[in-house]
């Protein structure tokens, strides 16, 4: 019997396959889901293999604590019967598949006494109806990592985000959630449910939004409207490009990658909105003049983007952290030369860790902080004493949440 002869079976490998290179090798979910994904040609095994790779991942401690209840002898974090059973309990337990499903297909990816190992705990755990806890236990480094923000963040993991869209003209907000279906939490954003096809939704093909985290649109938004000349650092994919082009500043888009600069190019293309585009390192590139606005959305660890890269939660310590944090700190000091005279400069990274977020904006010399207000942050969205913004997971719950960013605004004396 092949793959193809069992439904599901090739998805389930390859969502195997993304587990052990997240958790073996560090790679990142979506890296290890275009390798993992090769020759599944039907869109839902696709989405299939990642949504199993994704809940097991978000959930793995718990998952693990069941998996070790029902075992005489605790099996090894690496062995194969334990990556299987937590991709098991995730199609149960998350996506509701069928227990007979579950071993249908699950116990295919194992062979010989394995295969009896994983079965006989499977069984045992349905027979016992299991559950899972409302939220998510986090690692423990994580949770030590995150302090008393930890139980918050975690609560706002418990389910994966919904669509954010970043409208090109704010002006019709109203317009758009009325046409969608959906719903804004402030000017030129609408939040619809999970699960809709970006590419069939009205409005795409004309460009009149395109998809961007609530918290993720807050950097550009404090810039704000201008005629002058900005600089977006670190740009691709392009969301925070298009918001200061739509505001009306002439854009240069500066990143490193090639490769993620056509996404620009081909977002701003599809929106109508213009930008200079440079595919250049930022710790070696000078430019030609100086600039009105400066927006370093720096590369980071990217923890605060859990809820939809549950990875983060397991491959990110104290060695990335440190990584991110040195180059962050040589970005704000080149940026900060650039900087006109009278120039705004905002910092921002999609992190919960201190370090990449309070520790670089304490340490900011020759400029003039520019505290945040309230009144240019979603409802609900609190600046904090320094006039930075911080926002996690667990916030705005009730209206499905956001990512966790760190902001901070500064000009030039």
């Amino acid at each position: 019997m092949t793959d193809q002869d069992t439904k599901g079976l090739p998805a389930r490998r390859a969502a195997l396959r993304m587990m052990d290179a997240v958790l073996r090798r560090g790679e990142t979910l979506d890296n290890a889901a275009h390798a993992a994904c090769q020759g599944i040609n039907a869109r839902e095994d696709r989405a299939l293999a990642r949504a199993l790779a994704g809940e097991a991942l978000r959930w793995l401690v718990d998952l693990d604590a069941l998996i070790d209840s029902a075992t005489h002898q605790i099996l090894p974090e690496d062995a194969k019967p334990r990556a299987v059973l937590r991709l098991m309990l995730a199609g149960w337990l998350r996506l509701q598949t069928p227990p007979h499903a579950v071993v249908a297909t699950g116990l295919d990816l194992l062979m010989g006494g394995p295969r009896r190992l994983a079965h006989g705990v499977f069984s045992t755990l349905v027979k016992r109806s299991v559950i899972l806890p409302e939220t998510p236990s986090l690692p423990e480094a994580v949770a030590a990592r995150w302090g008393e923000r930890a139980l918050p963040v975690a609560q706002g993991l418990a389910v994966p985000p919904p669509l954010d869209l970043t409208l090109r003209d704010p002006a019709e907000t109203a317009l758009w959630a009325e046409k969608l279906g959906g719903t804004s939490l402030m000017p030129g954003h609408v939040r619809l449910s999970r699960g809709s096809a970006v590419e069939t939704l009205e409005g795409f093909n004309e460009g009149a939004w395109w998809v961007q985290d609530l918290a993720a649109a807050i950097p550009a938004r404090l810039i704000g409207a201008g005629t002058g000349r900005a600089l977006d650092l670190c740009a691709a994919p392009g969301g925070k490009t298009m918001q200061l082009a739509a505001l009306g500043w002439e854009v240069t888009a500066l990143d490193q990658s090639a490769r993620r600069l056509e996404l620009v190019r081909e977002n701003l293309t599809r929106t109508g909105l213009n930008a200079e585009t440079i595919a250049a390192d930022a710790l070696k590139w000078e430019p030609e003049g100086l600039f009105d606005a400066i927006l370093i959305d720096a590369p980071c660890t990217a923890t605060g983007t859990a809820r939809r890269h549950p990875d983060v939660l397991h491959r990110i310590g104290a060695r990335q952290i440190a990584e991110m944090a040195e180059i962050q700190q040589a970005l704000i000091a080149r940026a900060a030369g650039w900087l006109k005279p009278g120039g705004r400069l905002v910092y921002a990274v999609c992190s919960l860790e201190r370090e990449e977020g309070g520790d670089q904006a304490a340490q900011v010399a020759g400029l003039v902080a520019d505290p945040v207000s309230a009144a240019e942050l979603p409802l609900g969205i609190a600046p904090t004493a320094e006039g930075w913004v911080r926002t996690d997971p667990g916030m705005l719950a009730e209206q499905g949440g956001l990512d966790g960013f760190f902001v901070a605004r500064w000009r030039k004396g």
